[in-house]
C-alpha cells in the first residue's frame, strides 16, 4: 500500500550536474567558434536556451502529472481499503 519514496543517490546528482555543465560548455564553445557572425551566434544561442528551457518545463510537467497521478491513486486505495473495512465490520 505505501510505496517507498526513492532517492537519488548524491553520485548521481553531481554527474547529471557535471553533465550539463559540460554539455551547455561544449555547445556555447561550438557558437562561440563557429566562423559566422554575430546575429547568427545570438539565433543560435537564443535556440539552445529555449530548448533547454523546454525541456525543464517538459520534464516538470511530466513530474507533476506522474506525482498527480500517486496522489489520486492513494487516496483511491484508501477510500477502497475504508470500504472493505465497513463492510468487514458488517456496516453498510
Amino acid at each position: 500500500m505505501n510505496n517507498p519514496v526513492l532517492h537519488h543517490g548524491q553520485s548521481w546528482i553531481v554527474f547529471t550536474y557535471v553533465s550539463f555543465a559540460a554539455a551547455l560548455a561544449m555547445v556555447v564553445g561550438g557558437i562561440v567558434l563557429m566562423p559566422i557572425d554575430l546575429a547568427m551566434k545570438g539565433y543560435l544561442a537564443m535556440g539552445v536556451v529555449m530548448l533547454i528551457q523546454s525541456c525543464i518545463t517538459l520534464t516538470k510537467t511530466i513530474r507533476d502529472n506522474d506525482e498527480a497521478a500517486k496522489l489520486v491513486n492513494r487516496l483511491e486505495d484508501a477510500k477502497t481499503e475504508r470500504l472493505l473495512m465497513d463492510v468487514a465490520k458488517g456496516q453498510p
